[in-house]
């Protein structure tokens, strides 16, 4: 690119919009996953309306150059990893937030916080439920754009079922405007729902409308352990079979200890496995709905269950799942997967990894939305011994082929970016993988939105 093709873009944004020292671009050229193939950018565009994303499409397009949008910075899959000689879309300025409490829904510019929005929310005696673990620190434009899940989703479901409109800038910069408020719509195909989950591979999002439901009720949590995640496997599948709990997560051995070695949660270390789940079910049914689940985990051989009613000490539990990823990145250089299968077939695949890990010799340690068979197994290595990271990078395409060849997704949340991306087209077949490409084709000619993400 040259300098006055630079120039062009910084001379028709405000002062400060455009940023190209190589300190402050340094930045924005990874997400949380430290994809090593991630490229460093010309200039980071940092965008404080849907303005400036239209003028910096409509100068991408007429110069060929590459754009990657990005978010918060915290996804797992190196969906905004920078590319040589593009641009990098930041949406991190934009973060309005507007409460309509008569139709219940948030109007949410792409770079506000889902902790953000959830708080505004409560304060209306409202609830946002797509709680990734990462909601502290992860932008709604982020979740959007992955489709993001977490730990409510096995009740409540993932963001695409709270994303009721969107404002969408495509290629060319034009800004199109998709649902809004309204509860139904089946006017016109759904295009909506085809820019949740793309990854911001055929638009950029600068407006979000997400459906609010009624404040969550009072929650008991159950804390059940297991000798080993097969048997914890089990016991979530017979819950699953009779009770909707409002969450329902796994932590092996290894990610208890990790999370006890970072921070003391009160976990009991010698557990094989570990499951916290809640009931949130109105007045006396949440107790009922507790003790069925009790009664589950002791039939598949559960060594301990208690149960607590205690806002603090749930939390508490709850904390330490949401840590997993933060204590064990103090254990090495990670490889993360969110890999997923049929909830009966839950244990097939926590087994699978367990013997992926014995055969390379590598730390998996797995933690897991387990009321949906969405499962992370996080690779654990030194990336200084080229043997062992070898050996974790076969273990980290196994695991995707193990969930495959069960009927499952190579990500159940976290989106393909560029670390899962060879592994699509064995998922889902050459047929489906055309028909994608159509689309981004479609909307996207030049391919200069985010290229090399997903397709």
């Amino acid at each position: 690119m040259t300098p006055e093709i630079l120039a062009e873009l910084v001379d028709a944004l405000p002062p400060g919009v455009v940023a190209t020292e190589p300190a402050t671009l340094e930045n924005y050229r990874f997400d949380w996953s430290k994809d090593d193939g991630a490229g460093t950018p010309v200039a980071a565009v940092r965008a404080t309306d849907a303005t400036h994303v239209q003028i910096t499409m409509r100068w991408a397009t007429r110069h060929g150059v590459p754009v990657v949008p990005r978010g918060a910075g915290s996804g797992l899959s190196g969906g905004s990893s920078a590319v040589d000689g593009g641009v990098v879309l930041s949406l991190e300025r934009m973060r309005s937030i507007e409460i309509d409490t008569a139709s219940r829904v948030a109007v949410v510019e792409p770079g506000a916080f889902n902790v953000e929005v959830k708080t505004a929310a409560a304060a209306q005696g409202l609830w946002y439920p797509p709680d990734p673990s990462s909601f502290e620190i992860c932008s709604i434009g982020g979740n959007v754009a992955t489709n993001a899940g977490g730990l409510c989703c096995v009740k409540y479901g993932v963001t695409t079922d709270y994303v009721l409109g969107l404002d969408v800038v495509l290629a060319d910069g034009t800004l199109v405007t998709l649902g809004g408020k309204r509860i139904k719509d089946v006017a016109g195909l759904s295009l909506l729902k085809l820019f949740v989950g793309s990854e911001g591979t055929l638009g950029i999002i600068t407006r979000a409308v997400l459906r609010l439901i009624p404040a969550q009720t009072d929650r008991a949590t159950l804390v059940a352990t297991f000798d080993s995640m097969t048997d914890a496997s089990y016991a979530v599948i017979a819950i699953g079979a009779q009770l909707r709990p409002s969450m329902m997560e796994l932590m092996d051995n290894a990610a208890v200890n990790a999370v006890e070695d970072w921070k003391s949660h009160g976990l009991d270390r010698s557990a094989g496995a570990l499951m916290v789940a809640q009931s949130d079910a109105p007045g006396a049914a949440r107790e009922l709905e507790i003790e069925a689940m009790r009664v589950a985990c002791e039939a598949a051989g559960a060594s301990e269950v208690a149960v607590t009613t205690d806002p603090g000490e749930s939390e508490m539990f709850v904390s330490a799942r949401r840590n997993a990823f933060v204590a064990l990145e103090l254990k090495g250089t990670l490889l993360l997967e969110d890999v997923g299968a049929p909830v009966p077939l839950l244990p097939d695949l926590v087994d699978g990894i367990a013997k992926i890990a014995a055969e390379h010799d590598v730390m998996i340690p797995v933690v897991a939305h387990a009321g949906d068979g969405n499962t992370h197994p996080i690779i654990v290595f030194d990336p200084n011994d080229p043997d062992v990271a070898r050996r974790a990078r076969l273990a980290f395409d196994e695991v995707m082929m193990l969930a495959i060849a069960l009927g499952g997704t190579i990500t159940g949340e976290h989106g393909v970016g560029r670390t899962k991306k060879h592994a699509l087209p064995a998922q889902l077949g050459e047929d489906v993988m055309a028909l994608s490409r159509k689309v981004k084709h479609a909307l996207d000619p030049d391919g200069i939105l985010n290229p090399g993400a997903v397709l």
